[in-house]
């Protein structure tokens, strides 16, 4: 069942607070505290820590809120200061532009909290909880159902919002219901089946609505050894199949079916080619790897070259699985 409540507790912005901090840089950039909360608004706040691929620009305005008050205040001041929203968690699947991100980002990675039900097996768990971390304490309790998620380098809130998955397994299989924020302050939750969910996409893929939560169906009472064994399992093959030595942000393709796409690169013989510090995997090529020094442009050139090179073999336009925001130039 749907419900849906109105946002309470929002801060005025007519009360906010201000003051300029001298950057490392010596450029002043702007802070904005927003009363009642432990929001602090950053101007010009560079993103490259907050991706896994460790490139991309500033964001004109980025916050990190840590609870459920704090993201409404956030998105009550991008409303009433006209901002467009950018939802950043763990940056595992993005690649952020070199000219970085207009508007406000807010980062839902602080949003931490997780209950375990032992009545109905269920885990309820925040948007910013780590899907390896859940994996590993679920089974050490003796929890089976997230043993396929330990080498997932993302976030709950993108893992709900992108059907993540592996090892033949993924969250619309074990998703109950999910906490949704409207850009309104709006809070509901639904269940799967209003999702669409696809092969690695949902309905709130270009929606404005923020997964705040998430109830995952697991099935408690198994021998944590025997669970624990199986999540070491699914870690090491990750770990032989795929590039973790260097930045990267996951799969950049979707398969397209009846092929893989690393399989379609290779073939190509894409493995290795390399536009200024970003590569196509050795281990993997439907990784590209950041050797150092790579910017976003990199990535992006090196992304339309693959795709240009395997349409040009096989007829087929591979889609990105990647999330590219931001501009980035059209030609490379």
């Amino acid at each position: 069942m749907t419900t849906s409540q109105a946002a309470g507790n929002l801060c005025t912005v007519s009360a906010l607070t201000t003051k300029k901090q001298e950057t490392a840089n010596s450029v002043d950039s702007e802070i904005i505290y927003l009363p009642k909360t432990d929001c602090v608004i950053k101007s010009q706040a560079s993103l490259s820590a907050f991706t896994s691929y460790r490139v991309g620009g500033a964001a004109e305005w980025y916050v990190a809120p840590r609870n459920l008050e704090a993201l409404q205040a956030s998105l009550k001041y991008a409303k009433e200061q006209d901002l467009k929203v950018t939802i950043l968690g763990a940056g595992s699947n993005l690649l952020v532009s070199d000219r970085g991100i207009p508007g406000l980002v807010i980062a839902t990675r602080h949003l931490r909290s997780n209950y375990f039900d032992p009545q109905t097996g269920q885990l309820t768990v925040a948007a910013g909880e780590s899907i390896p971390g859940l994996a590993w304490y679920a089974a050490d309790l003796g929890w089976e159902g997230l043993e396929w998620a330990v080498g997932i380098p993302g976030t709950v809130g993108g893992a709900v919002v992108m059907n993540a998955g592996a090892h033949n397994s993924c969250i619309a299989d074990m998703l109950v219901s999910a906490q949704l924020l409207s850009a309104e302050g709006t809070v509901e939750t639904i269940t799967p089946d209003q999702l669409g969910y696809q092969y690695r996409s949902s309905l709130l893929q270009g929606g404005q609505r923020i997964v705040t939560q998430a109830t995952l169906q697991l099935q408690p009472g198994a021998d944590p050894v025997k669970v624990v064994a199986a999540t070491k399992e699914n870690k090491q093959h990750r770990l032989s199949t795929q590039p973790y030595n260097f930045p990267s942000c996951g799969s950049v393709f979707r398969n397209p079916t009846p092929y893989a796409a690393g399989w379609l690169i290779e073939q190509t013989g894409l493995k290795g080619y390399q536009i200024g510090g970003a590569q196509v995997a050795q281990l993997h090529a439907n990784f590209i790897v950041n050797r150092g020094g790579a910017k976003a442009s990199d990535i992006f050139c090196l992304i339309r070259h693959i795709q240009y090179q395997v349409q040009e073999r096989w007829s087929i336009w591979l889609e990105p699985e990647v999330k590219m925001i931001g501009e980035f130039q059209a030609a490379c």
